[in-house]
């Protein structure tokens, strides 16, 4: 009798030849933390293939478990089709059980449709080809999947009014873009929350927020900027970003009246293009 099992992405091999190595060398994940310079939490993360490390870590590894240069070597084939700074957060976001996220200037990337995360790449690059941004575009798309269905993570998705006014792509572009994220609000595949302007100062105002909460692990935290992103595994730090996002949750209009005021504006660049 054969039984299937899930097969493993590379990550998840790595992360597994790890843990393999680290007991056969009698290491706990706290001692090996040690010697690489990280947190238990870190190391726990590498071997259940969530994240993947830095290659001066990944240098330690092989210096604390005397293994010839094997994890760097190894890391080398793990290349991501994401930016380095976001490629790590791709990964954790297929094994979140509850996501929340906050667009300050645009929608997030799981949200965004063909033509509007088009016109995000578009906007930022210059001599590009078609090619180019057609790839661009598939990869987002391919995250967005992630919320197609019942079975994914629990979506939190808190929006500035500046999201939803801002004309990325165009009138049209950005009518569809918002009814796609109401159709989703009133399905019940997320919850929907918008920062009006009339709230003024909130606690997120200053940047974006990706929160990814986990069944069997410590929640992590990303924030980014222009051509970097952070992201954060110290308690203390995503039990803040925790904080902030609740303290902007409460100041934010409730679900119903989001959906609605969503509507109401995908109405306005409706009307607008005519």
């Amino acid at each position: 009798m054969t039984v299937d099992r899930k097969p493993r992405t590379p990550r998840q091999k790595y992360g597994e030849e790890l843990r393999l190595r680290r007991i056969a060398a009698a290491l706990t994940q706290e001692e090996l933390g040690e010697q690489v310079v990280c947190s238990p939490t870190l190391i726990s993360h590498y071997e259940a293939g969530r994240r993947l490390p830095k290659p001066d870590d990944a240098q330690r590894i092989d210096i604390a478990l005397r293994s010839d240069g094997f994890f760097v070597r190894w890391l080398e084939d793990l290349e991501s089709k994401y930016a380095d700074y976001f490629a790590t957060v791709a990964e954790l976001e297929k094994e979140a059980t509850e996501i929340r996220q906050y667009g300050s200037q645009l929608v997030p990337g799981l949200l965004q449709t063909p033509e509007y995360a088009r016109a995000v790449f578009k906007s930022a690059r210059t001599n590009f080809t078609q090619d180019d941004l057609d790839t661009a575009v598939t990869n987002r798309l391919e995250r967005g999947m992630l919320l197609q269905g019942t079975s994914g993570p629990i979506a939190w998705t808190l929006l500035d009014e500046a999201v939803l006014r801002r004309r990325v792509g165009g009138h049209r572009v950005m009518a569809e873009q918002l009814r796609k994220i109401a159709d989703m609000a009133d399905c019940g595949r997320l919850r929907l929350h918008v920062l009006t302007f009339e709230v003024g100062a909130h606690a997120l105002m200053e940047g974006m927020l990706y929160l990814l909460n986990f069944t069997n692990a410590a929640p992590v935290a990303y924030v980014e900027g222009l051509y970097t992103g952070n992201l954060l595994d110290d308690r203390t730090q995503v039990e803040a970003c925790h904080t902030d996002y609740s303290l902007a949750l409460g100041d934010a209009v409730s679900h119903l009246d989001s959906v609605a005021l969503v509507r109401a504006i995908a109405e306005e660049h409706e009307h607008a293009q005519r």
